[in-house]
């Protein structure tokens, strides 16, 4: 799993972390410490920052593992993304029936984006 990855799952499940947990976290992602000025930071050792962010990460592909709300976000995200752009070309229609419901299910679409 790469960062990218990583902190997405934060953003979705950090709040379930413990304090320690997502101080180190945002040290190391948000900030690009490294081990060692971590560890300086929060007067533990290296070692220590590295089984901190080993718990951690574990822990949130854990949740995502058991819950889905990341893939399940993105699924739709990407299936609004499809209905969207199906309902723009929709709404060039010139039949004023095809278009006015094309202008509603951009509507609900833009909503969801939201």
């Amino acid at each position: 799993m790469d960062a990218l990855e990583i902190v997405l799952l934060y953003d979705y499940y950090g709040d379930l972390l413990t304090d320690r947990q997502k101080e180190c976290f945002e040290m190391r992602y948000y900030q690009d410490l490294s081990l060692g000025e971590i560890g300086e930071e929060l007067g533990i050792s290296r070692q220590g920052v590295h089984d901190n962010l080993s718990r951690t990460e574990a822990l949130l592909r854990n949740m995502e593992a058991k819950t889905g709300c990341v893939r399940r976000d993105q699924s739709c995200r990407k299936a609004v993304s499809t209905i969207l752009t199906a309902a723009l070309e929709l709404h060039k229609n010139e039949d004023p029936t095809v278009s006015a419901l094309a202008g509603r299910i951009i509507s609900a679409a833009q909503d969801l984006e939201e």
